[in-house]
């Protein structure tokens, strides 16, 4: 089963988790000193907030799946749909292990596909990401077996400088 994925970037971290927390009726289940995240069923999303540097409001979209098949069917999509894609294969971002693709849609609005198969003690920091969201050309992910044009879109998700999931 899918779950949608939001995530916002924040300046107040510890006020909003506040206000997140009584809007949810929950706790976050992961919270650190730059990011939170709320695993909720109803609705059934991946809400996460950090305060990474990034311009305040939401940062990227995405879909989270429970099974590589699920991945498989939600990368052919994302072929289909017939924008630049950044295949990043296995990756740590966001205090989690993760196989992911990236994309855009024609608006510049970043969306994210991904298999959580574990946590990290760390944040995670991604170069290939940083280039393909502020539109460095073209994306050479280490995972991937060749280089894809990239969109231009702005901001930073794991490359310290701005936020992510």
């Amino acid at each position: 089963m899918k779950r949608l994925h939001v995530h916002v970037s924040v300046d107040d971290l510890a006020g909003s988790i506040r206000f997140y927390s009584a809007l949810f009726g929950a706790e976050p289940t992961v919270a650190a000193s730059d990011y939170a995240k709320w695993m909720l069923d109803d609705p059934r999303v991946n809400f996460a907030i950090s305060s990474r540097g990034g311009k305040a409001g939401v940062d990227h979209l995405g879909i989270q799946v429970e099974t590589p098949e699920e991945l498989k069917e939600v990368y052919g999509r994302l072929q289909r749909a017939e924008r630049p894609v950044l295949e990043e294969g296995a990756t740590t971002c966001c205090y989690a292990e993760s196989e992911k693709a990236w994309t855009s849609d024609p608006q510049g609005l970043l969306w994210e596909s991904f298999l959580t198969s574990g946590e990290s003690t760390i944040y995670g920091d991604d170069e290939s990401l940083a280039g393909f969201r502020t539109g460095g050309g073209v994306a050479e992910p280490a995972s991937c077996c060749g280089s894809k044009p990239a969109p231009a879109v702005e901001g930073a998700c794991c490359s310290g400088t701005g936020a992510n999931k």
